[in-house]
């Protein structure tokens, strides 16, 4: 076997860290109680410091937003598409939300970062500092909306909707992932720079994130329970890793994206579930159980779906 080729040199690091993050969380050298606080140090710590230092040297004239907006033209049509496949109600809401929201940081930091350098890392996280503000906003006011309706259908009352929208979008905006994003962007247009006493720190802060984070998620899955929600889980599962990636790519490839920005955009949708989509579930207290298992099926079922992409790429024609 070819080791050297792009797909399983920059998969097999990947594989490599979730698997050592499984068998630490199986033999329980990391306690689950601890997990939370691992996760905010990957969050709040270590996602920053890469975060804003690599944003802080991109000049906005130098960022193209037409693959990042046809990415949630996509991503927008099958979620709608799938709230009316599930039902149109509050718990549709949730499931749409899972069909279309990748893990972008967790995951796709450290893999585009391996397979396709700093170019790439700049189209993701352009997509990234965009990501939770646009379809988590959506999917709340969409939410909100129907739980409004039924709420009022059971009793006869009415909610203030443009409260709850608003509100949607400020906790969107100061989400820890698109604030340091938008931060680093911010001051990277004042040209000073970093000196070299904070950014050294910066750089050994963010150099840690991708494997923490990997191992972080092979612990999660390992103390995830997965059992009779598998069939809910992997229709979800199949729908984001597979069906997802196959309409960016579609609709990318037809609204003239190529190259690194077609490719940078469909391995996002070929990722599996983001967390964020675990965390909205559990605020709203709608279908915890399958989005949690449906995001431990979805890593497994990414291992295929993003190798494919990967290889699958390159042979369109320019």
């Amino acid at each position: 076997m070819n080791f050297e080729h792009p797909v399983l040199s920059s998969l097999l690091p990947v594989v490599f860290l979730i698997s050592m993050g499984f068998v630490a969380g199986r033999a329980k050298l990391v306690r689950q109680d601890a997990v939370r606080d691992l996760t905010n140090l990957v969050f709040l710590v270590l996602a920053q410091a890469l975060l804003f230092r690599t944003m802080s040297s991109v000049h906005l004239e130098t960022l193209d937003l037409r693959p990042v907006f046809q990415y949630f033209v996509v991503a927008s049509a099958l979620f709608f598409i799938m709230l009316m496949m599930y039902g149109r109600d509050s718990r549709a809401s949730v499931l749409a939300l899972a069909s279309i929201f990748s893990n972008t940081l967790m995951i796709g930091v450290p893999l585009v970062g391996l397979a396709y350098g700093e170019p790439g890392q700049v189209l993701l996280f352009t997509l990234i500092s965009l990501h939770a503000l646009v379809l988590l906003t959506m999917a709340t006011v969409v939410l909100e909306l129907q739980m409004a309706y039924e709420h009022a259908a059971e009793h006869g009352e009415s909610r203030h909707m443009l409260k709850t929208v608003g509100m949607a979008m400020k906790n969107a905006v100061l989400h820890p992932v698109p604030l340091p994003i938008l931060i680093g962007l911010i001051y990277a247009q004042t040209g000073w720079g970093l000196h070299p006493i904070v950014d050294k720190p910066l750089q050994l802060l963010g150099a840690s994130f991708g494997p923490v984070a990997l191992v972080l998620v092979g612990i999660t899955l390992a103390q995830t329970p997965v059992g009779e929600n598998f069939k809910g889980a992997m229709k979800i599962s199949v729908v984001k890793t597979f069906v997802h990636p196959m309409l960016m790519a579609a609709a990318g490839y037809a609204m003239g994206m190529r190259g690194l920005h077609l490719t940078v955009m469909v391995v996002a949708a070929a990722l599996p579930i983001g967390a964020n989509v675990f965390l909205f579930s559990q605020r709203y207290q709608k279908e915890e159980d399958v989005v949690t298992a449906a995001v431990a099926v979805s890593t497994a079922l990414a291992l295929v779906s993003v190798t494919l992409v990967m290889a699958l790429l390159p042979m369109l024609p320019a």
